[in-house]
C-alpha cells in the first residue's frame, strides 16, 4: 500500500509543477461549485470572445454579427480559427446572412498558416455551422493557401493561443448542406478524404478538455487522459466520467488504472441525453467486454437523481465541447455483475436481490463484493451512502 501512495504523491508534485510551468495559472486553482458547471466553462472561455478581437482588427461587420443569437447559441467555447473577409467584400452581398457567414468562416481548433500548408489538397474541415465544411487547397508549392476557393492574403492577423484570425480576399458563399460530402455533390468518384483534419480536431478537443480539467481540480484525470492519448485520438466522440483529485487522494486512486471503464467511446452523452435513458440501458466502455448500466433513470427530481452503476453523477456537463463531454463523479464506477444487469428492468425500487445480488468492485478483477453486503439495496441508494459498500472483500 505504501508504494501506490508514494507514486500518487510523486504524480501530484509533477502535475503541480507542470501546471505552473505550462499553463501559467495560480498554483491553487479556484474552487468551482459542482452544481454550476456552466460557470466553469464561462470562466475558461468567454461566451463571445470574437467581437472585441474582430473590432480591433477592423472587421466591423463580423464583429457586429458575433453578438447574434446564432453565435451565442453555439456550444463550442474552445480554440477557434476565423477566416475573416473584409467589410467591403461583405457589402457586395446584401442578401447574405453575416452571422451565418461568420459561422461558416470559423472552424474549431487552431490552424496557423504553417499547419494549413501541411494539409492534404482538398482537406475538408467542419465549420461552426454544423454540417457545413470548408475545403482547404493550395498551389503547387503550398505558398498560397485557399479556403473554399478564396485566398488567405493576410495570415495570422491575430493569434493568442485561443483564437486565430486570417484575412482572406473576398468571402466564401453560403455553404451547401452537402459540403462535407463531395461525392454526393458530383457524379465523380473520389478516394476517401484524408483523416488528418478529423484527427487534428480531436487532438485539439482533447487538449481543450485536459486544460479545463486541470484548472477545475481534475488534474489526475487530465494526466490519465494524456496517457491514453493515442487510443483516444481514434474516437469520433466520447463521454468521460471523471473523479476529482480530492476524491482520488481520499481513496479512489484505483480509478486511474480503471479509466477505460469510465469512458463511453464514440458517443457524446450530455446530461440531457443521460436523463432520457431508461433503466437497464447498457453503455459500452473502452474496457473490452464491459458495460455501464443505468440503474436509476432520470426525472426523479433531487431526491431521486439518476444513477449509473448505482453511482450518482455529482457534476453533470463539467466539460462540454464539440465531441467530448465530461461528467463528475464522487466515486469510481463498480462493475455490476451480468445477472444483476439482467434484472434491473424489473426490480425498480425493490433492490438487487431479485436480480442476482452479485457485484464486482472495479479496483481489481479478483475483488468481488459478497452477496450479503448488497442484500436488498434500493435501486435509488448510492453506494457511498450504504454501510460496507466502500470496502472490498477478496473472496478468491
Amino acid at each position: 500500500m505504501a508504494a501506490p501512495l508514494q507514486l500518487i504523491v510523486l504524480i501530484s508534485i509533477f502535475i503541480s509543477a507542470t501546471i505552473v510551468a505550462t499553463f501559467d495559472v495560480p498554483s491553487t486553482p479556484p474552487s468551482l461549485p459542482p452544481s454550476s458547471p456552466s460557470l466553469f466553462q464561462e470562466q475558461t472561455y468567454p461566451s463571445s470572445p470574437f467581437g472585441p478581437i474582430l473590432t480591433d482588427l477592423g472587421f466591423q461587420e463580423l464583429a457586429a454579427a458575433s453578438s447574434s443569437s446564432l453565435l451565442t447559441a453555439i456550444k463550442w467555447r474552445g480554440p477557434t480559427t476565423i477566416f475573416a473577409p473584409s467589410d467591403s467584400s461583405l457589402l457586395t452581398c446584401p442578401s447574405c446572412s453575416v452571422p451565418l457567414l461568420l459561422q461558416e468562416h470559423a472552424i474549431p481548433g487552431l490552424y496557423p498558416l504553417q499547419f494549413l500548408s501541411t494539409l492534404a489538397f482538398g482537406t475538408k474541415i467542419e465549420t461552426l455551422a454544423s454540417g457545413r465544411c470548408i475545403t482547404i487547397t493550395s498551389d503547387t508549392n503550398a505558398t498560397k493557401i485557399f479556403v473554399g476557393g478564396v485566398q488567405v492574403t493576410h495570415p495570422e492577423l491575430y493569434n493568442d493561443g485561443l483564437v486565430v484570425v486570417h484575412g482572406i480576399q473576398g468571402f466564401i458563399s453560403h455553404l451547401s448542406p452537402l459540403s462535407c460530402s463531395i461525392e454526393r455533390m458530383v457524379s465523380l468518384s473520389f478516394p476517401p478524404p484524408p483523416p488528418l483534419a478529423a484527427f487534428f480536431i480531436m487532438r485539439t478537443l482533447l487538449k481543450d478538455t485536459m486544460l479545463r480539467l486541470r484548472v477545475g481540480g481534475y488534474s489526475l484525470v487530465a494526466l490519465a487522459l494524456r496517457e491514453k492519448y493515442a487510443d483516444l485520438l481514434d474516437l469520433q466522440a466520447m463521454t468521460v466520467f471523471a473523479l476529482d483529485d480530492v476524491s482520488i487522494f481520499s481513496g479512489g486512486h484505483k480509478y486511474i488504472s480503471d479509466l477505460r471503464f469510465h469512458i463511453v467511446p464514440n458517443r457524446q452523452l450530455t446530461a440531457a441525453d443521460l436523463e432520457r435513458l431508461p433503466t437497464a440501458t447498457a453503455l459500452p466502455t473502452m474496457e473490452r467486454g464491459t458495460k455501464l448500466v443505468v440503474t436509476t433513470p432520470g426525472g426523479g427530481g433531487p431526491l431521486a437523481p439518476m444513477r449509473i452503476n448505482y453511482v450518482k453523477i455529482k457534476s453533470p456537463d463539467l466539460v462540454h465541447n464539440l465531441k467530448i463531454v465530461v461528467h463528475g463523479l464522487s466515486l469510481p464506477f463498480p462493475h455490476v455483475h451480468p445477472t444483476a444487469v439482467a434484472g434491473l428492468g424489473q426490480i425498480g425500487r425493490s433492490g438487487w436481490e431479485a436480480a442476482g445480488s452479485a457485484f464486482t468492485w472495479n479496483a481489481r478483477i479478483g475483488d468481488t463484493m459478497r452477496p450479503h453486503h448488497i442484500h436488498m439495496i434500493d435501486s435509488n441508494t448510492e453506494i457511498e451512502d450504504y454501510p460496507g459498500l466502500g470496502q472490498c472483500e477478496n473472496i478468491g
